[in-house]
């Protein structure tokens, strides 16, 4: 079947404060645009009236859905009709915030502390009939297109505020998501409904592990519930599954261990990307439409949206098996999550409740250091589910066991010394060794990455490479911004100093955790504790 004949098969199928209280339950979740709006949603996203698909799943009805699906199919039909009228006359859209312009020879460091006010947002009431979801507390967005709060970005962009001495808007971040925990049993990808089906990687206790530096065990005590629930969302359907089996999130090996993958409960297009999910599903004939859906939904909550890492072959999308990938990342955050459950039961006062976390964090660390290690090759990598083996690319996920001391020192010499080869460039540390097009490969780095391995590596007395990494990024960050002003969502680290590419859109000004890294980063490698405000202030 030619492509555009399927997509168009593709196209008619679908067409047819304090932490809270912990919640009793979680609450009834809103419908996601696609739902809400069909079959005027899909087209409205088969007809590109917008640029960026984001824009109308973001849009604000001015009335009922029932009204105007109700107008839309009386008018349709008539000659005069425009569509792009229609969704204008009864749609409102996003606009766009004008560029944030920084004052003439502002330093980086000012620069970024003058931005929080400028990301922060307050939506403690909402439209119920848009996709945006109310928060209690204010927060910091990335910037650009991305207009709602994102989970695993907050904790980079955390960083940059307990940097900036900003620990009340710290504890409301961090009391949102607990919030979240309580209202959904889990944190969503964003607070748009549209993300509710799935989450990404779960962060969530290294939040609770930051404000502790400030607030002390309380964090612990006051969190607790929520981490609690939090472990039971990413463990679910995993009592009674058998070895080799697995069930949502949760993997059960075939040595009887218990590992996670990535997941999304939807099957369909995802929202915000509706006719390039068709797209990439027309491309792979051999494969069920709703199984690619589910995959690229799953791909999106790791946050590497979209890798190499998940893809059979490299320079097709469509072949993307992310739900078939056991994640050296994501088990590893696990592994702390469950080693702080272990300490907030601990200091709550619940021994044994600490002592069946610790069992577990212990079972995963031995799972991770055998299933997600390559011996041969020397370093960590994600588990192939369909062929029993480690894949084979280094990437910088393969770091996160050194950051949440997973790996033996002998693995975190391996593993730094592969990296050194293969993954550090003049500017900064690569996402893979793949270049493929996609965001998430090379020529690019990310900020959160470089945090990740300049902490690990530190964590295992790595601490000359540790800092190759982190100058490297730095001046990366430095020549952009004093070229065009601005920090951005990712750059090209491959010498050339520039913003990264590649990926489903543009790239993003703003930018939430490349101002929290660069500012932790600025703090960590200031020689003799001295306050930096520039990337030139540090040497290598």
């Amino acid at each position: 079947m030619r492509p555009y004949t399927r997509l168009a098969g593709l196209l008619l199928a679908s067409l047819l404060c304090t932490a809270p209280a912990a919640a009793e339950s979680p609450a009834q979740a809103p419908s996601p645009p696609d739902q809400q709006w069909q079959p005027l949603f899909q087209q409205v996203q088969g007809a590109h009236l917008f640029k960026d698909q984001k824009t109308f799943a973001d849009a604000i009805p001015m009335a009922d859905p029932e009204v105007i699906l109700a107008q839309w199919q009386q008018q349709r039909a008539q000659r005069s009709f425009s569509l792009e009228a229609f969704v204008a006359a009864n749609f409102t859209a996003p606009v766009e915030a004008a560029a944030y312009v920084p004052p003439t020879g502002e330093t980086l460091r000012a620069h970024i502390e003058g931005l929080w006010p400028v990301l922060t947002r307050t939506t403690a009431t909402v439209d119920p009939r848009g996709s945006l979801l109310p928060l209690p507390h204010p927060y910091v967005v990335p910037g650009g297109r991305f207009r709602e709060v994102y989970y695993w970005d907050s904790y980079f962009t955390l960083l940059g505020l307990a940097s900036s001495g900003r620990w009340q808007q710290v504890r409301d971040m961090v009391d949102n998501f607990a919030w979240q925990l309580n209202q959904y049993g889990h944190i969503p990808n964003g607070n748009r409904s549209y993300y509710l089906s799935r989450s990404q990687p779960p962060f969530f206790s290294l939040m609770v592990d930051l404000l502790a530096t400030h607030e002390g065990d309380d964090a612990y005590r006051r969190y607790l519930p929520q981490l609690r629930t939090e472990h039971a969302f990413w463990m679910r359907g995993a009592e009674g599954l058998a070895p080799g089996a697995a069930s949502e999130r949760v993997v059960r090996m075939n040595d009887g261990s218990l590992l996670n993958r990535y997941w999304d409960a939807r099957a369909v297009p995802r929202t915000e990307s509706w006719t390039d999910d068709l797209a990439t599903a027309a491309t792979a004939p051999d494969r069920a439409p709703s199984q690619v859906y589910r995959d690229l939904r799953a791909g999106a909550e790791s946050g590497w949206d979209f890798s190499s890492r998940w893809l059979v072959h490299p320079a097709e999308l469509g072949s993307i098996h992310t739900t078939e990938i056991v994640p050296v990342d994501l088990n590893s955050l696990l592994f702390h999550l469950e080693g702080t459950l272990a300490r907030a039961s601990r200091i709550a006062g619940d021994r044994a409740a600490a002592r069946d976390f610790e069992r577990q964090a212990k079972r995963r660390q031995e799972a991770i250091n055998t299933l997600l290690w390559d011996e041969r090759q020397g370093w960590y990598a994600d588990r192939d589910l369909e062929r029993g083996t480690p894949r084979p690319a280094l990437t910088a996920a393969a770091l996160f066991p050194l950051w949440l001391q997973v790996a033996s020192p002998v693995q975190a010499q391996r593993t730094a010394e592969a990296v050194e080869v293969q993954l550090l460039h003049e500017g900064g540390l690569l996402t893979t060794t793949e270049n493929t097009g996609q965001q998430w490969d090379a020529p690019n780095g990310w900020a959160p990455l470089q945090w990740v391995a300049v902490d690990g590596l530190q964590r295992y007395r790595q601490d000359a490479l540790a800092r190759q990494v982190g100058v490297r990024f730095l001046r990366t960050v430095q020549t952009v911004y004093d070229r065009d002003g601005k920090l951005v969502e990712k750059y090209v680290v491959d010498g050339s100093a520039g913003g990264g590419g590649g990926g489903e859109y543009p790239l993003q000004d703003g930018f939430g955790w490349s101002n929290g890294v660069a500012l932790a980063l600025l703090d960590r490698l200031c020689a003799e504790q001295k306050r930096c405000d520039d990337a030139g202030d540090v040497e290598e």
